[in-house]
């Protein structure tokens, strides 16, 4: 090559800087959601480069109030994870909890989405899912992370029965909520 830029290599460079650019801004778009990061531990120390990290993180059931769900994901360091390049592990643990009384704001199906986000520059989704076991009046909460081609088994659950909260006699019953 004689040091000029030709066609090829100049739509690959506008091609790359375009999805960091978008990856900027969806990152951005989630940081702007209903969502808190608590805290971050490093796990792996890498030299002139960011550490891998644990993030943890709190936020509310934007349909369900006295609701709280804490996740924790992986984040990859070093270049390709300071370019936002690397694909992130599916490894992502949750833990929901009844903080107040249970307040449903709206109906929704079993297994409605109540947060997304990338995990990858194009390919991978991590989702948070809540559902109603009618049966016990028990509030569940799955995530997971997805692959349009080849999906991604790692999952993890939580759930909490919906109890009386300050004075109230009875608790609403999330079956009365199911669309």
């Amino acid at each position: 090559m004689t040091g000029k830029i030709t066609g090829k290599w100049l739509a690959i460079a506008i091609t790359v800087t375009g999805a960091l650019l978008a990856q900027a801004l969806l990152t951005s778009a989630h940081a702007a959601d209903d969502r808190d990061l608590l805290f971050k531990k490093s796990i792996v120390w890498r030299a002139l480069t960011p550490n891998d990290k644990l993030a943890v993180y709190g936020m509310d059931d934007p349909v369900i109030e006295g609701v709280a769900c804490h996740y924790t994901l992986p984040e990859i360091g070093g270049v390709s994870g300071t370019l936002g390049m690397a694909e992130e592990v599916s490894d992502i643990s949750i833990s929901c909890r009844q903080y107040g009384q249970v307040k449903f704001k709206e109906k929704f199906e079993q297994g409605s989405e109540v947060f997304r986000e990338r995990r990858s520059l194009v390919f991978k989704r991590m989702h948070i899912v809540r559902s109603c076991d009618p049966k016990r009046n028990i509030m569940v909460y799955m995530v997971y992370s997805d692959r349009p081609i080849e999906g991604s088994p790692k999952n993890s659950t939580s759930s909490f029965a919906i109890q009386p909260w300050g004075g109230e006699e009875a608790p609403q019953r999330c079956s009365d909520w199911l669309k």
